[in-house]
């Protein structure tokens, strides 16, 4: 059933002021159905399916909402329901929570929260931004090595019901130091007499607390992992990051890269949820810098008007070869991309990427050159010359796009700035350039002109 559907008939029972349909509604569907029909709800109507949720179930639906729901609904809560609801939120959601409020909520917010909760956000909020500490949660469950696998059992039912994940346990020193990790289906299929320490995994993955969130998310891809613990400098446990959370940033940096592919400043919220003034403010510096950029072609073509003015037929190439020219540099830049996105390529492989892009940039303009030297010579009045100059042009433009479209990316991983801001713009913008030049040269010296 689409979206739509479920807000139509939320609206319709809210309008009935139907509190038991309300309440089957609300029990036969995901938080997740539920928050996306609230973000979309009038306030004062939202505010009204949100209380009559369960209290258990309305903390799953408020993680679920969009910043500009949590905000209003928070807006109306008593001081009672803010600290319930702070108090009963997942760290790592009550953080993005305190991280998305404006001021003077967070103030609010704060002020509600129990001493030992303010204490952990305020902890979280030092980690630094996109690093594998801010994204973290400290809902685990740990255990001794010492512990007897029915002991262990014991725990995890008593302890386990507000952790964020149970089918992971993780093994600590007195002093937090990790030691092993285990899964629940190895503790389920073991003896009660058996010692955790006996069948614990202590080939531990894990991530510091400093390391970038893409790192933690090519560790749960290359480990096939549901849950990552984190340690600080002293390799001591301070919280773990669920399968949730890294599917949340995987998505939150593949839109980020699509959008700096596209020149495009990368936006905080969805496209409709987003002003047009913010969409202006996002897009406009880009245009404005490839704007001026490609004034450059216009002093190219002046610096040799000559050239055209003898041969009017050589500007109609012009069109093609730049065309040619960003497509096989946007194809190059978004193999290279991703290649380093999924740590693939490192930037010591410059060598060896820029060997093997010289080799397909020779065969593919080779193979174009030979297609347009058939069609420019039977088409143009079998003319020898320009044949030859338009696919000469055409390898040449073709390596130098496809040469620029792989090392500049490359160049920027080295100087630490986001490989995607090297994509198909910028780089269509330099092989224009490029191109352009190459082929008046080339004009000139085999034209005589």
């Amino acid at each position: 059933m689409d979206e739509m559907h479920y807000i139509e008939e939320v609206n319709e029972l809210l309008n009935k002021k139907d509190r038991k349909a309300i309440s089957a509604w609300l029990f036969d569907h995901h938080p997740n159905d539920i928050a996306t029909v609230i973000d979309e709800l009038e306030m004062q109507k939202a505010a009204v399916l949100f209380r009559a949720l369960p209290k258990a179930k309305a903390v799953d639906v408020f993680s679920y909402l969009e910043t500009e729901a949590q905000i209003s609904l928070l807006q109306g809560f008593t001081d009672e329901e803010v600290t319930r609801m702070l108090e009963d939120l997942y760290t790592d959601d009550a953080v993005d929570l305190i991280e998305e409020l404006p001021a003077n909520v967070v103030t609010r917010v704060l002020e509600l929260a129990t001493p030992q909760t303010r204490a952990t956000i305020n902890n979280y909020l030092k980690y630094p931004e996109d690093s594998a500490g801010s994204i973290m949660t400290t809902e685990y469950i740990h255990l001794r090595a010492d512990m007897t696998v029915g002991e262990a059992i014991a725990y995890i039912r008593t302890y386990g019901h507000n952790k964020e994940t149970i089918y992971t346990a993780y093994i600590t020193t007195p002093h937090r130091r990790l030691k092993g990790v285990l899964s629940v289906r190895n503790l389920l299929m073991a003896k009660n007499e058996e010692f955790i320490a006996d069948i614990m995994e202590e080939t531990i993955i894990s991530a510091s607390t400093t390391d970038d969130q893409e790192h933690v998310v090519h560790l749960f891809s290359d480990y096939d992992l549901i849950a990552l613990p984190v340690v600080d400098g002293e390799d001591r446990l301070v919280g773990i990051i669920t399968i949730d959370d890294v599917l949340d940033v995987s998505e939150e940096e593949a839109t980020e890269d699509f959008e700096r592919m596209a020149a495009i400043t990368p936006s905080e919220g969805p496209y409709m949820k987003t002003s047009v003034l913010e969409q202006v403010k996002n897009r406009f510096p880009w245009l404005l810098f490839l704007m001026i950029s490609g004034i450059l072609n216009g002093f190219i073509l002046a610096r040799y008007e000559h050239a055209y003015l003898a041969i009017p037929l050589l500007v109609t190439f012009v069109p093609m070869l730049t065309g040619t020219g960003g497509n096989a540099g946007a194809q190059s830049s978004t193999m290279v991309i991703r290649g380093l996105s999924l740590e693939e390529i490192q930037f010591s492989d410059w060598l060896q990427v820029l060997w093997r892009e010289l080799r397909i940039s020779l065969i593919v303009g080779v193979v174009l050159a030979s297609v347009n030297f058939v069609r420019v010579y039977f088409t143009y009045g079998r003319n020898l010359g320009i044949s030859l100059v338009v696919s000469l042009s055409l390898i040449g433009v073709v390596i130098l796009a496809k040469v620029m479209g792989s090392m500049l990316p490359l160049l920027a991983k080295k100087i630490h700035v986001d490989p995607a801001t090297m994509a198909a713009p910028l780089i269509t913008t330099v092989v224009d350039a490029g191109g352009l030049i190459l082929f008046f040269t080339i004009s000139e010296i085999l034209l005589q002109i």
